[in-house]
């Protein structure tokens, strides 16, 4: 289609890769009380209809998620709208003259930045839902809450931000992509884009230009650009790309069935990552060696609260089911650092990274920890599994939980339940730990690249500011996992990478020839990783 207005290009940050081609849909926020009455007990009726609203829509959305994750997410904020300390300074506002919206801005703005100011980060991390409640109350007062009747079937989204329930919500069938003004690469929102494929753009900065609603454009979420009115020229390349794309995944999804093999004919086992475990009704097991690292943490951060024995162990059994007969490593709770869990991790540690976190957790913790170690032994009985612990720093942690297990086996032996050791084994991620691997007996070592890099280089993984020094091919870096791999061959240990690097292809040639054997990887990633093997010497 021609068009004689200019090309604009608009830049941001890549959060959720991919290509598309559509035209735009603005849902960029009108000013606040722009439809006020001025009459308070209309604005009343308005605020308590919007909360109603508000909820049903929350409720509908928990019902048809299955990530439990996101479950918790969307009850946290159904309980705030049940929340009397919360809900009752807004009606008082509108009572004394407020417009609804500008009171439920006001009241609940400070309810965030109490959040965002805590020590603990559990509530810092909280403050997210809290924002995401208010734009969806927001859009119910005013009107622009859930109507989507004049989106195209082509549509990129364009907006500020995106709160977690609205991007559940919106019907991604009906996009292309989306391209937010605000927004962070490693936010809620980005992963769930990541997670479901959706290409998404973040930071756009829109400078002096206008977007226009219903624009052609190209998302490009590869450059980190959304082209408003793209010129002949640009759309050939963009279809040129688009068919190198489709080409490349063509042949990358040939090598699914096939087990992983250089060009030299050395075999690399490749297993999958999960976060939760709906993620493998769409894999087939055959098409990789098992299961190489399954985040425990979706149990214990979503609804319901802690899991009991029984509730765990049906997750770790519906793995063990799923991979038939290949091995399915557990990582035991890894909660803190990032991952807050209430009523679990330390509340106003200074820097959680460095506290009480992973495996010194657990320890720390028996009442949530021997739990899990019951479960995992008796899962252990049902198929081949092995259980990595997180964080590991000296020995003596090994020791005390080969003891604990020890324990529980006895236990459920009193019991008459079936149970069995598990493997056991380590990730390696603390820079103390790689340097003295030798002094570790365990089973199997997995390298968390993620967590090594950051304290390697003295890098936060979210920080922009530092971002270039945040580099996993940093020598020091190299040289750790080297120093692994080496211990490995030696003692006849297995050794294997689970984070991030696993998954990207320009770090797979250098792991590669550090002489790794087993990768654990991203479930989207499985194809590309196994060509690339394929193709490496």
């Amino acid at each position: 289609m021609s068009t004689n207005q200019p090309e604009r290009i608009f830049e941001g940050k890549v959060a959720s890769p991919g290509l598309a081609a559509g035209h735009i849909r603005l849902a960029l926020r009108r000013p606040v009380g722009a439809n006020s009455t001025k009459d308070p007990a209309e604005e009343r009726r308005r605020f308590d209809a919007a909360l109603a609203a508000a909820a049903e829509s929350l409720g509908r959305l928990a019902e048809c998620q299955s990530d439990e994750a996101a479950v918790g997410m969307l009850e946290f904020q159904l309980a705030l709208i049940e929340d009397d300390e919360l809900i009752e300074p807004v009606r008082q506002a509108i009572a004394g003259g407020s417009a609804a919206v500008t009171a439920w801005s006001e009241i609940i703005g400070r309810q965030i930045a109490d959040y965002e100011a805590a020590e603990d980060a559990y509530f810092r991390a909280r403050s997210a839902d809290l924002a995401d409640l208010r734009e969806r109350v927001i859009g119910q007062i005013e009107g622009t809450g859930d109507d989507e009747a004049d989106a195209m079937d082509d549509a990129i989204l364009v907006a500020e931000d995106l709160g977690p329930s609205r991007f559940l919500e919106i019907d991604w069938t009906r996009y292309r992509g989306g391209a937010l003004t605000g927004g962070s690469v490693s936010g809620h929102v980005a992963i769930l884009a990541r997670a479901r494929g959706v290409p998404l753009v973040v930071g756009l900065d829109l400078g002096t230009a206008r977007l226009v609603g219903g624009a052609e454009a190209i998302l490009d979420a590869e450059q980190g650009r959304l082209i408003q009115y793209p010129l002949g020229l640009t759309r050939e390349a963009f279809t040129r790309r688009v068919a190198e794309r489709e080409t490349t995944a063509s042949t990358e999804a040939t090598f699914l069935p096939r087990p992983a093999v250089t060009r030299s004919g050395r075999p690399i086992a490749v297993a999958i990552n999960v976060d939760e475990p709906g993620v493998v009704a769409s894999i087939d097991p055959a098409h990789c060696d098992g299961i190489g690292l399954t985040r425990t943490e979706f149990l214990f951060s979503g609804p319901g609260g802690r899991p009991d024995e029984e509730r765990q162990l049906a997750v770790y059994g519906g793995l063990i089911a799923w991979a038939k007969g290949r091995p399915v490593t557990i990582r035991t709770l890894d909660a803190g650092g990032d991952k807050p869990i209430e009523g679990l991790t330390p509340e106003g540690e200074t820097n959680p990274f460095l506290g009480l976190r992973g495996i010194r957790l657990s320890l720390a913790r028996l009442d949530a920890f021997l739990p899990q170690l019951r479960a995992l032994a008796r899962a252990a009985a049902l198929g081949p599994l092995k259980v990595m612990l997180p964080m590991v720093t000296v020995p003596r942690e090994i020791d005390e939980v080969r003891g604990l297990f020890r324990d529980a086996l006895a236990e459920l032996a009193r019991h008459g339940l079936p149970a069995a050791m598990p493997k056991l084994g380590m990730m390696v991620e603390v820079p103390a730990a790689a340097l003295n691997v030798a002094q570790f007996e365990v089973d199997f070592f997995s390298i968390g690249s993620n967590d090594l890099v950051q304290y390697v280089t003295a890098t936060g993984r979210d920080c922009a500011a530092v971002s270039a020094l945040h580099d996993p091919l940093n020598p020091a870096v190299l040289e750790l996992i080297a120093r692994v791999v080496a211990h490995g061959r030696t003692k006849g240990t297995e050794v294997g990478l689970c984070g991030d690097m696993a998954s990207d292809s320009r770090y797979l040639p250098a792991l590669l020839d550090l002489g790794l054997q087993s990768l654990s990887v991203a479930p989207a990633r499985l194809a590309a990783v196994k060509a690339a093997i394929a193709g490496h010497g």
